[in-house]
């Protein structure tokens, strides 16, 4: 979560150089986004390249910067430790329910709150944000109890239905309908007779991709990442996601920390690589509105 708002901050901090700062300066502020980046990129690379040595190896002194040959070691290693594609598979179908929910559940609420004009909406959008500033810590047993009495524990059910239309995403989805759609655009397909569900889903919906992405990446990371939650309702070894998973690799008598090194990897890539994917998407969402002309 921390690389994705340094990606985002650096992108914004770009476009004000660009439209505000003398050109004099922009090869020193260039040059210091650029070392900020590079210290923030190091930890990855670090992963990366003790993904490939030995235990050992990993804490030698000077360290080694370059990769090593084990990684076949570390990767049947880290097979006899733990079923790494079991939990690699739960962390999938966790993450992308809950974010297929939150998109769908978020932009049909965000929408109705900026197009709609129902009694109590200001009202009720307010006790919405009022529930943002409650600690996510102080839910956690009410949420405990409510996921046994539903018999969902050791269940996914548990960590993909209860926050999937959260205050957040409903708050974001409705900024950005409120700054990016016309409420002309929606008269105009009521006038041409298209049906409300129609109106949303094939005039509304490709409107919104910049904020699908930036919302979907956020919750994917959040979800990704998550260890307590996962911690707390996941009993049996053939239900733990990647977070859990790492943390039994840590053993009592000893780390294979080569082997964990590469889990670690593992478990890394596929949110470089949807953030990759939807980077572009991303951008436009984080800095839609930011602007006003």
């Amino acid at each position: 979560m921390r690389m994705l708002l340094l990606f985002a901050a650096i992108a914004v901090i770009l476009i004000l150089i660009r439209k505000f700062v003398p050109r004099g300066k922009k090869i020193a502020l260039y040059a210091v986004l650029i070392i900020v980046a590079l210290i923030m990129l190091l930890p990855f690379y670090m992963m990366f390249v003790m993904s490939t040595h030995t235990t050992s190896e990993i804490f030698h002194f000077p360290p080694y910067m370059t990769f090593g040959k084990s990684l076949i070691a570390n990767f049947k290693s880290m097979n006899e430790q733990v079923n790494f594609m079991r939990s690699f598979m739960n962390s999938c179908i966790v993450t992308v329910s809950y974010v297929a929910l939150v998109l769908f559940f978020c932009s049909i609420a965000g929408y109705a709150f900026a197009v709609y004009d129902f009694p109590g909406r200001n009202t009720l959008f307010a006790i919405l944000l009022g529930t943002m500033m409650i600690p996510a810590t102080a839910g956690v047993i009410p949420w405990y109890i409510m996921m046994s009495r539903f018999h969902w524990i050791d269940t996914f059910w548990a960590l993909i239905v209860p926050n999937c239309a959260n205050a957040f995403g409903i708050y974001w989805m409705r900024q950005y309908c409120k700054n990016n759609i016309p409420v002309a655009l929606v008269e105009a397909a009521r006038i041409d007779g298209c049906p409300e569900v129609f109106i949303f889903f094939r005039v509304i919906a490709p409107i919104l991709k910049p904020a699908y992405a930036a919302l979907g990446i956020m919750n994917f990371v959040n979800v990704w990442n998550d260890f307590m939650q996962p911690m707390m309702v996941l009993k049996s070894p053939k239900m733990q996601t990647l977070p859990l998973l790492l943390r039994g690799m840590v053993g009592d008598r000893g780390t294979d920390y080569g082997a964990m090194m590469l889990a670690s990897t593992c478990a890394v890539l596929p949110i470089l690589i949807a953030f990759l994917c939807a980077s572009k998407y991303f951008m436009s969402g984080l800095t839609a509105g930011a602007v006003k002309e």
